[in-house]
């Protein structure tokens, strides 16, 4: 038996180094705050208080996700200050759909040894991205975790938690047909479809991260990395202004997939392909040989969130999203079916 001393750095975690990081990130944390938030990065819980003056039947609306295999990307490339971004955009959009207002997120970052440079890269980019969706960043865990994962390696899960006027809930239920589905522009690939995606480039056609094939504006890394578009500032200016009937964020599942979850039965959404610029890594992925009915099946196609309205409004609806600063187009319609 070894006379050397039980430790649990030992063991694989260093509490000091994960004590300074904590310290570290609590200034950073601060830039995603709200007038609400009642405590500080630190403690065992977050407090926020609810100003609900101005709602009639306030309702709080959660949502959960984590980035997916994307992270494989961002660990292989060594470029780590986006992904948080992501994490906070797939939680935050879902609780765009039912026309919330998002209040505050909550991050989980596991990891088999703490590299605090990578930390507060991470870390970083979820602020940030706390700061595009006008959320508090209102607490978290980072969690050491020898054995469990390889050095170099980390996960990530998000939480988000919002509050919307139960008058003013966007489900859908009002969707008829006749109604029109607009398509607003994703920034690529956002986090989805990525197990296919390093199953082609990488596995079969074996591309490097540094190349940039003629279908690309920039390097395979810098097109893969992209963080998800974070749509807050769309949908806090189209509802309670447009009668919007349904709302999809276009993540697992395809564009299809995820627009009909917000469609009521005995309806379907009639989309014409080719009324949208399609990204050029969906370009390039259908030249490497995918089909498209797996095209459809994992991949948002170009348009990361659909908006669902009254033809009457369309344009009206469509002039707000483009004066919020995003690209839309009008891709379909309700039908029968």
């Amino acid at each position: 038996m070894s006379g050397d001393p039980i430790s649990y750095r030992k063991a694989g975690v260093d509490i000091e180094a994960g004590d300074r990081f904590a310290s570290g990130i609590a200034s950073i944390a601060k830039r995603a705050h709200r007038p609400e938030v009642l405590s500080g990065i630190g403690g065992f819980a977050g407090l926020l208080r609810l100003n609900t003056t101005e709602m009639a039947e306030p309702v709080l609306v959660s949502g959960t996700d984590g980035v997916g295999t994307k992270l494989l990307i961002a660990q292989r490339a060594g470029c780590h200050d986006t992904i948080g971004i992501d994490l906070v955009a797939m939680c935050v959009n879902d609780v765009l759909t039912i026309g919330a207002e998002p209040l505050f997120f909550l991050d989980y970052y596991a990891t088999g040894r703490l590299e605090p440079g990578v930390g507060k890269q991470v870390l970083d980019g979820i602020v940030t991205g706390c700061e595009q969706a006008g959320c508090a960043l209102l607490g978290g865990e980072t969690a050491e975790m020898p054995g469990m994962y390889p050095d170099g390696k980390y996960d990530l899960a998000g939480f988000c938690v919002g509050v919307v006027d139960r008058p003013k809930i966007v489900d859908g239920s009002r969707i008829a047909a006749g109604d029109a589905v607009l398509g607003v522009a994703s920034s690529g690939l956002h986090s989805n479809g990525f197990s296919l995606v390093r199953h082609v480039l990488f596995e079969h056609h074996d591309i490097a991260l540094d190349a940039q094939p003629d279908e690309l504006d920039a390097t395979l890394a810098e097109v893969l990395l992209r963080p998800t578009r974070i749509y807050a500032k769309a949908v806090k200016a189209i509802v309670g202004k447009h009668d919007i009937h349904g709302l999809a964020h276009i993540t697992g599942g395809g564009l299809m997939g995820n627009i009909q979850r917000v469609v009521p039965e005995g309806l379907i959404a009639q989309i014409e392909r080719g009324s949208w610029d399609e990204p050029g890594i969906f370009q390039l992925m259908r030249r490497l040989g995918v089909p498209d009915a797996e095209m459809d099946a994992a991949f948002n196609l170009g348009l990361g969130l659909t908006v669902v309205c009254p033809d009457s409004e369309a344009d009206a609806v469509m002039s707000s999203l483009r004066e919020a600063g995003e690209t839309v187009w009008r891709v379909g319609t309700i039908g029968a079916g």
